[in-house]
Formats: C-alpha cells, sequence, structure tokens
C-alpha cells in the first residue's frame, strides 16, 4: 500500500460527497481511504458509505478531539505515506500523486504540503513561520498587520516549492516512517496547534517540511471557530499554551530557532558518521 488518507468528519454533511468524489482524480496511487467521524448527529456516515464504499469508516459515540481521531486512523493505516486530509478539502487531480512522487525523490523530506486555494481559486496561507504569543495578540491589532503578514508569509512567492516552519493540517503528507521516529499527534491538544506540533517534532529530529505548489486541493475552511477573527476558542487557546510550553518558548522564536539549527547539525553529522 503506497498512500492511506485519512478524513475526520464532524456533522461534515454538506461537505464530505465532494471531498471523497474528488479522490478518484486526485490520486491513482495504490490507496486507501479511513474516515474517522468524531460523532456526527447529521448525515455525515450515511454518505461516506455511499460515496465511498470501499472507506473504512470509524464511528466515535462522541466529539474525541483533532488529535486523537487522527490518530485512530494513522493506527489503522497501512501506507508508506499518510495524507492527513480535512473533509472541507476537494483535492485537484493528481495533486497527492504529485506530492509523494516529489517525497519519493527527496528522501530528506518528511511532511510536505500542497498550494490551498478557495473555492474562487483564490491563494490561501497555508506556510508560516512557528507561531509566537505576540503573533496571536497581534491579530487584534489592525496597526500590527505588517508582523502577522511576515508570520503568514503572505508577501513570498507562493509559486515556489520551499521548506518552511509548518504547513496547516488541512492536507499533510507524511512519510509514515517519521511517524514511527518522532510519534503521532499529541492528544493533549484536543483542537489547535497539533500539526504546528508535529512539523516542529519533525524538524528536531533532522527531517524537512517543505511546501510544494504543483499540487492544489481546495479549502473551503469550514470551521466551527470561524465567527471569531482570533480563531481562539478556549480549547484552541489552551492548546496553544500547552505548545509554547512543551517547545520551551513564548515570545520569540530566535532560541527555537538556535535549537532547530543544532538539531539539524547534529542529524547531519550522524549521517556522515
Amino acid at each position: 500500500m503506497k498512500v492511506s488518507i485519512i478524513i475526520l468528519t464532524w456533522n461534515s454533511a454538506s461537505e464530505i460527497e465532494a471531498c471523497l468524489t474528488s479522490l478518484a482524480e486526485g490520486v491513482t496511487l495504490d490507496h486507501e481511504v479511513i474516515v474517522v467521524d468524531n460523532g456526527s448527529q447529521d448525515q455525515t456516515c450515511r454518505l461516506v458509505q455511499h460515496t465511498c464504499p470501499a472507506a473504512r469508516l470509524v464511528r466515535n459515540s462522541h466529539n474525541r478531539g483533532v488529535a486523537p481521531a487522527r490518530n485512530q486512523g494513522i493506527r489503522l493505516a497501512a501506507g508508506e505515506y499518510v495524507v492527513i486530509l480535512d473533509d472541507d478539502t476537494v483535492v485537484e487531480p493528481g495533486a497527492l500523486d504529485r506530492l509523494v512522487a516529489y517525497m519519493d525523490a527527496r528522501p530528506e523530506v518528511g511532511l510536505c504540503g500542497p498550494r490551498l486555494t478557495t473555492a474562487e481559486g483564490d491563494l490561501q496561507l497555508s506556510c508560516r513561520r512557528f507561531p509566537t504569543l505576540v503573533d496571536k495578540l497581534a491579530r487584534r491589532l489592525p496597526a500590527a498587520r505588517r508582523l502577522t503578514r511576515a508570520v503568514d508569509m503572505a508577501d513570498w512567492d507562493h509559486r515556489t516549492v520551499r521548506a518552511v516552519d509548518y504547513v496547516i493540517g488541512a492536507c499533510q503528507v507524511i512519510r509514515r516512517r517519521v511517524l514511527h521516529e518522532v510519534g503521532l499527534f499529541d492528544e493533549i491538544i484536543f483542537y489547535g496547534p497539533e500539526d504546528i506540533d508535529l512539523c516542529l517534532r519533525l524538524q528536531q529530529a533532522g527531517w524537512r517540511v517543505v511546501y510544494n505548489p504543483a499540487a492544489v486541493v481546495v479549502h473551503k475552511e469550514r470551521r466551527v471557530t470561524r465567527s471569531l477573527r482570533s480563531g481562539l476558542t478556549w480549547k484552541h487557546g489552551l492548546g496553544l499554551g500547552y505548545f509554547f510550553w512543551k517547545h520551551g518558548y513564548l515570545l520569540s522564536r530566535r532560541r527555537l530557532y538556535a535549537r532547530l539549527a543544532a538539531s539539524r547539525r547534529a542529524a547531519a553529522s550522524g549521517e556522515g558518521g
């Protein structure tokens, strides 16, 4: 098995059919689809079974959170690559094939993300710098727009491949070997920076995270917190606080980058030895 596609659903009846249908052309490699439902009360599970009968459907009785549910799917996966895919995405033809081919050719890349666009074709800023508390607070201040644009890499040419701090979890292609090495998503984080945490741990182990615009995925960004401009529900806030504590930084990423540079040197030295 080359690819395991893991989709997390929660009351996703309005989105899941388009997502599953897009996979017919989005990936031609040998693959499996695993859908983990977090206690949906609508017709999500029925639509999954109707649209993609071959999908393995895991039904949770309640919302277990993003990281625990994604880990359920990963533990069942048999693929060489694990694809984390949001239920509100539509995969453009060949997109996942291109990401896997890129990683096959570059064994140092542990995780790769595509170019995300809106349904209208506008770019979504999906690759970013590691967050700080200053960044999060700045999003509430219109005068700090310059800082937030820098963190979101808004002024960088998104038509080129680039190693980045992290790519958001709407679509991540992860080398299975990496997950064996660094572990799965941190289940203490119910909702929030679980995708950032994984990218950071991966780089601490010497792997690279890459943004590759040759693959395109449409992301409708259906989320329960969208009505809040900050995106900070109390659970998201708790997740961020835990993330900062876990990785030992808060206001500046300078020391974090220094530690990552040291980790890369150590990894390179180990390979050389």
